[in-house]
């Protein structure tokens, strides 16, 4: 059966999680006015189009529509229901819970969202249990010993250890299962996060074991390093609900202050080599997991840094990785530079032996994006003569200097130097590569139109025509001057709402207003349990506050109002002719009292 929590629960949990703090965890804020403007963190945000504001504690995209206050950014942001971003925030803040179940023919509040089976919060305690699983035994003197000589060998120290709380899984098919039974924990639900194959043996044996957090402390997935000759190095957790290696970034929960201190992110490809630059204080640092930077960790980096620099292995398989890297981020409006350690050596051990002087030398010194890839042409010509691979480049360097323009990276500066650089070293008509590039630009546009529209929310309905907007109208009004109630209680009824949205959220505020003269919009929203209702709800509280004058509103909507449910009860071809005069003379005084009236927004 659903859980559910009384509403003075939900209140004080909404209370107790500032908004603009749990925002600030997921997105970088900054000041502006009486609000607070971010990235967005529900589509592919270029420039800073979600509000939130601090004094209503709700946040508002005007890009995708995204809306609604502490709850529904949650939900939205971790794939919660209702009930479990309660659950989520109130361990956040340290309150505890006392939980109320529905019977199976309660349908519970309107809007409520009863979509998923997983439930990530369990995921996330189980992977939390693990990690402390892992860790003891890590910590044990006789098991742990050959994976803590290991960590010597590779000088991760005992603090680093405590601090990214590194585990191991032992040379066993069965040692996570087994304990797990004994805390009676369900094995479903170790497969379900990742935790024990189908074969029913524990996914992660004989490795050093790297728990991911995400940024606000979880634990949503493992990366394992081999400890003995297996031939996968490093595996990683399998795709859950918490985890999706292509949008998640190691040390991110460790190294977020400073990347929103400094503007910078350094990112590195490897869990040590992560550890290693947070163990010589450079706490900026973050790395991929196993994989090379992907267009999710370029959104996620954007939301906290203005610059972004690729430390990288200087071999073959290194620079390609980084050349690749390049282009994710200059299609994102990424400042993006590279660095690359000394031949022979990873970040780990180059850190490791230089110190940390060395390392921000190597970090002030990384190359902007344009030589790198201008440096990687001219050694492409050198290697290869043949017409085919001269062609290959000049295509590849044509196509991350699309990516950049279109992203609007690239000034029409840097443009012309460009292109007179490509027409000295292959020799084509400078009109000829400025046609060249123009077809690769607008191909590059095309395809960021397209992400962006399809990243865009859902809009929701609230209906069409007069009456719909009067409907509009009286809940405008209501959630911002809740004192209307009185002229409005006597002449309509939730019932009398006809558009689902808007009849859900008139059954919410009326039936808090019969108890009480005065509610906050806050108040409102812990009433809404789905982020569309709340969405709607944010969506009327912003307009009806935009648009004032709320008693010339409320006298022609509740004119509609009486209008069309007289005409419940007569003739259907009477009601249409009487209807068209009597809205046709109730707008037109509404909007001589107020230009800003309904029929004219």
């Amino acid at each position: 059966m659903p859980v559910v929590f009384d509403h003075t629960t939900v209140y004080q949990v909404q209370q107790a999680n500032d908004i603009v703090d749990v925002i600030t965890e997921h997105v970088s804020l900054k000041k502006k006015g009486r609000e607070m403007v971010g990235l967005c963190p529900f589509h592919d945000d270029h420039r800073p189009s979600m509000n939130v504001n601090p004094a209503k504690q709700i946040f508002k995209c005007f890009a995708c529509g995204a809306g609604g206050d502490v709850f529904k950014f949650l939900q939205m942001r971790e794939n919660l229901t209702f009930p479990q971003a309660i659950e989520r925030l109130a361990e956040r803040a340290g309150i505890k819970l006392e939980r109320q179940k529905t019977t199976k023919s309660d349908p519970g509040t309107p809007g409520r969202d009863t979509t998923s089976d997983l439930d990530p919060n369990r995921l996330a305690k189980v992977n939390a249990w693990a990690a402390e699983h892992f860790h003891k035994n890590l910590n044990d003197q006789t098991k742990g010993k050959y994976a803590r000589d290991y960590l010597a060998e590779r000088q991760i120290t005992p603090e680093s250890t405590e601090k990214w709380r590194l585990g191991l899984a032992l040379n066993s098919q069965d040692d996570l299962i087994r304990s797990a039974r004994a805390k009676r924990i369900p094995s479903k639900l170790l497969e379900q996060a990742g935790l024990v194959t189908g074969l029913n043996q524990d996914k992660f044996i004989n490795r050093l074991m790297f728990p991911i957090t995400d940024v606000t402390g979880r634990v949503i997935g493992f990366g394992g390093r081999t400890l003995d000759n297996a031939p996968a190095k490093y595996i990683n957790s399998p795709t859950t609900v918490l985890f999706d290696k292509s949008n998640c970034l190691y040390g991110l929960e460790q190294a977020r202050h400073q990347i929103v201190s400094s503007a910078t992110a350094v990112v590195v490809e490897g869990y040590t080599d992560c550890i290693a630059a947070h163990q010589l204080d450079c706490t900026n640092v973050v790395a991929t997991l196993g994989t090379s930077l992907t267009a999710g960790h370029g959104r996620i980096l954007r939301r906290y840094a203005k610059k972004v620099i690729l430390v990288f292995d200087s071999d073959v398989a290194g620079i390609e990785a980084a050349n690749r890297a390049l282009d994710v981020c200059l299609s994102q409006h990424i400042d993006i530079r590279i660095a690359s350690v000394p031949a022979g050596k990873d970040p780990c051990d180059f850190l490791l032996a230089a110190g940390k002087g060395p390392f921000e030398k190597l970090l002030a010194d990384a190359v902007d994006v344009l030589s790198f890839k201008w440096d990687r042409l001219k050694e492409k010509f050198a290697d290869d003569e043949t017409i085919a691979g001269r062609k290959a480049a000049v295509e590849e360097y044509l196509q991350s200097i699309a990516l950049g323009l279109s992203a609007g990276n690239i000034s029409p500066i840097d443009t012309g130097i460009i292109i007179n650089r490509i027409s000295a070293i292959i020799g084509l008509d400078k009109k000829q590569i400025n046609r060249e590039l123009n077809i690769r630009i607008a191909r590059a546009a095309r395809a960021a139109s397209y992400n962006v529209e399809n990243q865009k929310a859902a809009a929701i309905d609230l209906g069409q025509g007069l009456f719909a907007a009067a409907q509009r109208e009286v809940l405008e009004i209501l959630l911002n001057e809740p004192k209307f109630f009185e002229s409005v209680k006597s002449k309509i009824k939730p019932d009398d709402f006809d558009v689902p949205l808007l009849k859900q959220t008139a059954q919410i505020l009326f039936e808090m207003l019969n108890t009480k003269t005065h509610i906050s919009l806050e108040e409102v929203l812990t009433r809404a349990e789905s982020t569309e209702l709340g969405n709607c709800i944010t969506q009327l509280a912003q307009a009806g506050d935009q648009k004032r004058k709320f008693e010339s509103r409320l006298t022609a909507a509740i004119d509609v109002f009486a209008k069309q449910l007289a005409r419940r009860d007569t003739p259907p071809a009477t009601a249409e002719k009487d209807q068209k005069k009597f809205l046709k003379r109730a707008y037109e005084n509404a909007r001589k009292e107020n230009p800003h009236s309904i029929g004219m927004t």
